[in-house]
Formats: structure tokens, C-alpha cells, sequence
């Protein structure tokens, strides 16, 4: 039976900090899990593992040109290529962003990270599918001075993956000062097809950021409030800078590589002249066929390429990608929690319900290349529910607040290398994963949403005062990419969804969802190659840094 709560009841429970909106269920114990080698993983080179591509990797802290009249103090990833391409590593000049580092599936990688900030870190290979060793957990961050030694093989099809901090704690605020990083991946399926190359593959990375009057970074995101609701800036960086212009060619056909690299604020992306986006590939690569949006739905962590075709445009030409009104204030920190009870972290950010911009196309002298976008791309391959050794019991994970006013899942938080018993998987099986925000849906639900990979299972329906002060969570799976077999929103506040539900995409091989308040996602994904400690979490960096983070452990 679900509990009814109304404002004055809310107010009155968390001013007391003695009651959740859920009451904490009860699990079966949990324990922690280390072992010598995990313990000595990464401190030395093993010399008998061949490299194709191996790079210095150093974090750091510096100044960047963001401001024309100011530096500013970032911190920073340089990188050096030490054997290999030398095309295997892109600078974003001007940026505190990057490297971009670009290998081929099969390439044997060693990284050579040095953390020469002054705090704890350590890199996580977002979306790669790798070992407990190389994945970045929290259990291996290193201190200033320190190097730690990454080696793998890419086993990832072609796709645009990233790389960032992982120290638990410290997470948001390290990748807000500047670390983040993208990690592309080619195959030869990819290389059969006439996608743009070079200049005409253009990575953008939206985030929004605050500065102070000194033009230097300004973070809340260490504020209670700031943990609560996520860090919201007042302005939009694209790829490091605070220069969001494009200049691309008339007639050029362009791949935008989209990544999502805010802490917490997710996008609803447009055209401004009112053409639709067509996206051919996300998270985990291409999609078999490209998909047509009126609008995106893009969620923190989450990558797609859009194909931008220029034929049509004249030079000297602009037009724009903006963010849509999204009516989801309250639930990000507007409302009762932004500007009531819990005071208000940064009163001047850009709010969700309005229009801002996002990127500026300046259409330059005609420059034609002579790439397409196929109407065919990849092979889909995807998971079979069939195939799911849990497929009429899935696994729940519920994402919602806990007793103490604290972000959780299924009531606990992060702690440390401890799994529970129901965190454990098996090697080589296949399972259903039902991840809720913040209703207890019935486990014993054999709907497969109507429609494998597509809107199949999608309802709008009336919003209860449970999801009051909900907030969206994009959910993220360590070392696995997986499918998305349907999207339940029918606890999802009406206004909210009529509002998003045209810009998600089910498709694809994924290992980042945006999950709305009242939403349940039941995803297929397989474990296989690797045992070992793998974390899944909330993107939102102000969340996991609270502790809404888990381990699942492969046996």
C-alpha cells in the first residue's frame, strides 16, 4: 500500500530528519569484498602485456584561457603518446577539456595515469567493457604522486565513450574543474560505411558552469543543497569553452558527437528552424537504422551522434540548437527544496523551464565532402528477453530518497567494496535489470512492455503526491552496454511526460538511462569475460558523491 504524503506532512517529516518518503526495507546482509590482487592492481607494469597504443595520462592542476582577460584555475588531463599514432591522441585547443583519445576495437591500451592534483583520484573508462583492475573504482584512487597502470583491450564496438574521476566523494567537483576526457572507438564495420571523417567529425560536450566575479569556477555542488538537488550552472560550455560557435561548411555533411558532460542538468535539444535531429548512434555505438526526432532527451553521461547535412543551407547563414522548456524545476531544486525550507544553492542558474542556447551553426564557404548516412547501419544483435535467466522475476533497484534525508538505492548507500546478496550475478548469464525511481513497482510483472527496444509499453498517467519531491536519476551501469526492453511511465507526472516523451531513444546498445521521477526501465544486459566489483549509480555527480552508488559483484 503506498503512502499518501502532502506538503505540510513533507515539512514537517524532513524538518524532523526522521523519515523518508519510503519506509527502509528489509535486505539480506551485505559484506565487503577485497583481495590482495585488487589491492595491488595497478601499481606496477606488466611486461608481458604487448601495448598497440600506451600514453601518459597526467592530472593536473592549471589555468585555462577561458576568459579573454583572465585565466582561470582548472584542473586538467595532458596526455603524451609514448607508443603508437600520434593521431591516436586530438587536443581540444583552449580547452580544459579533453584529451580525445582515438583507438580501433582490438587495440591493446596502457595508460599511464599520474594524479598531481592535490586530492585523491582515480580514471573511470566510462561504457568500457574491461576488468574490475582497469574500471576506475573508488578502492583504487591514488594520491598526489602517485601513477597507476591501466591495461586492456578494447573490446567495445565503434561508438564515442569518455573518461572521468571516480573517486567516491570527490567526484563532482574534480569533473567540474575540468576532468573529462572522450574516448572514440573505430571497427571495421564502421569503417565499411561513408560516415564524415576528420574535420567533418566534430565532438561536442555540453556542460554548464558557474563563474565568479574573478571569472573562476564556482561550485555548490558541496552545499547539503547542492548534494540534494545536483550543481545547476547559469552558462553553457561547449567543449570547454565559453564560446558555443560552430563554423562548418555549406554543402558539408557533418557527424556531432554529443556527450552530456554536466554534473546534473539533463537537456531537451532542438533546432531552432524546426528540423528534426536524426541520431544514428548512442552510448554503446551506431543504431541499425538512424532515428528522426522532432527534439532530444539528453540525460548526464549519455552520448549520441547527430548527422548534420549542410546541402541545404547557404553561406553566411546561422541557426541554432537550443534547449526546450522543461517543466522539472521543482523537481530540480526550484519549488519548496530551491527556494523554501533548504535555501537555494544558485539562485541565478538557467532554469529548466525556459529556452536557452545550447550551440550556435555558422555556415561557412561551401566545402563539399562526400559522406552519407546509410539507411542501414549495424546489425541490431540485441539481447532476448527469452534469453534472461530472471526474465519472470527481474532484479529491482529502486532509486529514491531513504529515511535521512539521503539519495539511495533499495534504502542503502554506498559503502566502500561492501555487495549485497542480491547485488551478486553470475558469469555468462543473461538477466533483466527494473530500475524504479521512487515507486515500489510489483516484481512479478511478466510485461515485456508490448514492444522489444521501441516506445512499446509507454503510458502517461495521473501523478500521485509521492513524486512530490522526486528527482530524475540517470542511472549508469559499469562494464557492460546493454538494451533497453521497455520504458513504464505511468506514474510519471503528465505534464512532465507529455513534455519528454517524444525525445528518448529505446534503441541501441546503452549503459546510461534518464530515468523520471515515477519511471521504471527494464533493461537486458549480459555478463560475461570478467568477474569482479563493478558499480551502478546515479550520474547525477552531486547524487553519488552522497552515496547513491552500489557495487554488483560477477562470480
Amino acid at each position: 500500500m503506498k503512502t499518501k504524503i502532502n506538503r505540510r506532512n513533507f515539512i514537517e517529516t524532513t524538518s524532523l530528519a526522521t523519515a523518508g518518503f519510503y519506509v527502509m526495507p528489509l535486505f539480506t546482509s551485505c559484506k565487503s569484498e577485497t583481495s590482495p590482487e585488487h589491492t595491488q592492481a595497478g601499481k606496477k607494469i606488466n611486461k608481458d602485456f604487448i601495448p598497440d597504443v600506451d600514453l601518459q595520462l597526467t592530472a593536473s592542476s592549471s589555468q585555462t584561457n577561458i576568459f579573454s582577460d583572465e585565466k582561470t584555475n582548472t584542473y586538467s588531463y595532458k596526455a603524451s603518446i609514448i607508443k603508437g599514432s600520434q593521431d591516436s591522441l586530438q587536443q581540444i585547443e583552449g580547452s580544459y577539456l579533453g584529451p580525445i583519445i582515438r583507438v580501433k576495437k582490438g587495440d591493446k591500451i596502457r595508460v599511464r595515469y599520474e594524479n598531481q592534483i592535490p586530492a585523491e583520484s582515480i580514471v573511470h573508462w566510462h561504457g568500457l567493457h574491461i576488468s574490475h583492475e582497469n574500471d576506475g573504482h573508488p578502492e583504487h584512487v591514488i594520491g598526489r604522486g602517485e601513477t597507476y597502470y591501466y591495461e586492456f583491450e578494447v573490446m567495445n564496438k565503434a561508438g564515442t565513450y569518455w573518461f572521468h574521476p571516480h573517486p567516491h566523494g570527490q567526484t563532482g567537483e574534480q569533473v567540474y574543474n575540468g576532468l573529462a576526457g572522450l574516448f572514440i572507438v573505430s571497427d571495421k564495420d564502421e569503417e565499411n560505411l561513408n560516415l564524415p571523417q576528420g574535420k567533418y567529425d566534430i565532438p561536442v560536450v555540453i556542460q554548464d558552469r558557474t563563474f565568479d566575479d574573478n571569472h573562476q569556477l564556482s561550485y555548490s555542488g558541496n552545499s547539503r543543497m547542492g548534494q540534494m538537488t545536483g550543481f545547476l550552472g547559469d552558462r553553457i560550455m561547449i567543449n570547454g569553452k565559453i564560446d558555443n560557435t560552430l563554423s562548418l561548411s555549406a554543402n558539408g555533411k557533418y557527424r556531432l558527437r554529443f556527450l552530456n558532460g554536466s554534473n546534473s542538468r539533463a537537456y531537451k535539444l532542438s533546432w531552432n528552424n524546426g528540423s528534426s535531429i536524426t541520431v544514428f548512434g548512442v552510448d554503446g555505438g551506431l543504431l541499425p537504422t538512424p532515428k528522426t526526432l522532432p527534439y532530444l532527451i539528453l540525460g548526464p553521461a549519455q552520448r549520441v551522434d547527430v548527422w548534420l547535412d549542410l546541402s541545404e543551407h547557404e553561406e553566411n547563414s546561422n541557426f541554432k540548437m537550443v534547449h526546450l522548456p522543461l517543466p522539472m524545476d521543482n523537481a530540480m531544486g526550484g519549488g519548496m527544496m530551491n527556494g523554501g525550507m533548504m535555501g537555494n544553492s544558485n539562485s541565478s542558474a538557467l532554469p529548466y523551464n525556459s529556452q536557452f542556447d545550447i550551440l550556435n551553426i555558422k555556415v561557412g564557404p561551401v566545402k563539399e565532402n562526400e559522406a552519407a548516412l546509410p539507411g542501414e547501419l549495424v546489425s541490431a544483435n540485441y539481447l532476448q528477453s527469452s534469453e534472461a535467466i530472471n526474465k519472470k522475476n527481474p532484479r529491482n533497484f529502486t532509486f529514491a530518497m531513504g529515511g535521512m534525508m539521503e539519495w539511495t538505492i533499495n534504502g542503502r548507500t554506498y559503502n566502500g567494496t561492501e555487495v549485497a546478496e542480491e547485488e551478486t550475478v553470475k558469469l555468462n548469464t543473461t538477466e533483466v535489470w527494473r530500475i524504479n525511481n521512487g515507486n515500489q513497482f510489483s516484481s512479478n510483472d511478466d510485461d515485456d512492455g508490448g514492444g522489444m527496444h521501441g516506445n512499446g509499453g509507454m503510458m502517461s498517467g495521473e501523478s500521485g503526491m509521492g513524486n512530490m519531491m522526486q528527482m530524475p536519476h540517470p542511472v549508469h551501469i559499469h562494464q557492460l552496454q546493454f538494451n533497453i526492453l521497455n520504458r513504464n511511465a505511468e506514474k510519471v507526472d503528465n505534464k512532465l511526460w507529455e513534455a519528454t516523451k517524444d525525445g528518448f531513444i529505446n534503441e541501441g546498445w546503452q549503459d546510461s538511462i534518464y530515468l523520471l521521477p515515477g519511471m521504471q526501465i527494464d533493461l537486458i544486459m549480459r555478463f560475461e569475460h570478467f568477474k569482479g566489483l563493478f558499480l551502478y549509480h546515479c550520474h547525477n555527480l552531486e547524487h553519488e558523491d552522497m552515496g547513491m552508488m552500489r557495487n554488483f559483484k560477477i562470480v
